[in-house]
């Protein structure tokens, strides 16, 4: 994949129809609906395509409206999603029949959501490698609530007290499968995926790969940090269990601050679009007993630094 880090245009070139694409803001923080293009046309437009992505780079979290299958087949949705790099298999989740890598997230009143949905969440920081990003759309959705929330954790990082920022540089934190998704697993399956997704460690404050961003990196599935245990932080050890949880607690905590966010209404067939390393979401859960039917590709991202 080609980096693309300059602003992303409002509109193509006047050498487009009148029709070409916009990018409108949803708050002055993170996210833009994008409207005037189908993304099974971005999926085969080059053009099209960095108009996306240049998008995505700059406001994190993109939204679309009517993508029906006749706008975007399950095939095309796989085929943009591979514009980004290679999809990302799910552990637990299975993919659509006819669209590997396509991820189907149905939930019915029969079929309860899944603990750390509504968690404040970076998908897949229990990895070595977490993805890059995900494609999301609707196919069906209760006719209120079921909203999902983004919220900009460059931000987040950009806005801490200097003496915070200068605390936490250098810090690595521990990510944990088994003590999220895997504590509501029986014993013997929780200790099978962790063998297969032992814990991984990352930066606390990561760098983003292309826009050169500062991220804040903490989320529902970070447990500890693994070198906070150092003279200049810790002169007993209750300091350590103390101070270092207080520590991860209240960096957890940017990401519920509004003013970092955007609040997205789901629609059928509409689509979000989102950078995974600079952004965390919450599923709001308000919605049961009804239907909810999303599919998902996440594309492979390489090891945070």
């Amino acid at each position: 994949m080609t980096s693309m880090t300059a602003a992303a245009p409002a509109v193509l070139s006047a050498a487009r129809s009148a029709s070409a694409p916009r990018v409108e803001p949803l708050t002055c923080s993170i996210g833009a609906e994008l409207s005037g293009i189908d993304l099974g046309d971005a999926a085969e437009d080059d053009q099209l395509f960095r108009v996306v992505y240049e998008a995505l780079l700059r406001h994190k979290v993109l939204f679309l409206r009517e993508q029906s299958f006749e706008r975007m087949s399950r095939q095309q949705h796989v085929a943009f999603a591979r514009r980004l790099g290679e999809l990302e298999d799910h552990p637990m989740v299975p993919s659509h029949p006819d669209a590997p890598g396509l991820v189907q997230i149905y939930k019915s009143p029969d079929n309860p959501p899944e603990r750390y949905e509504n968690a404040w969440h970076c998908d897949g920081t229990w990895r070595e490698t977490p993805p890059l990003g995900c494609v999301l759309r609707c196919i069906e959705c209760p006719p209120v609530g079921g909203d999902t929330m983004w919220a900009n954790m460059a931000l987040a990082y950009e806005k801490l007290p200097q003496s915070v920022q200068q605390e936490i540089e250098g810090l690595i934190a521990s990510h944990s499968f088994s003590a999220s998704f895997g504590a509501a697993m029986p014993q013997e399956r929780r200790l099978d995926m962790k063998a297969r997704y032992p814990d991984a460690e990352h930066p606390v404050v990561r760098t983003h790969p292309e826009t050169g961003e500062k991220v804040l990196f903490v989320n529902a599935f970070t447990t500890h940090f693994v070198n906070y245990h150092q003279p200049r932080n810790v002169r007993f050890g209750q300091d350590y269990n103390q101070r270092g949880q207080d520590l991860l607690q209240y960096l957890i905590s940017q990401a519920y601050v509004p003013e970092y966010q955007v609040r997205w209404r789901w629609k059928p067939f509409s689509v979000a679009i989102w950078d995974n390393r600079s952004t965390q979401h919450y599923a709001v859960m308000d919605y049961p007993p009804c239907h909810r039917k999303m599919e998902r590709a996440a594309i492979v991202g390489g090891k945070p630094f």
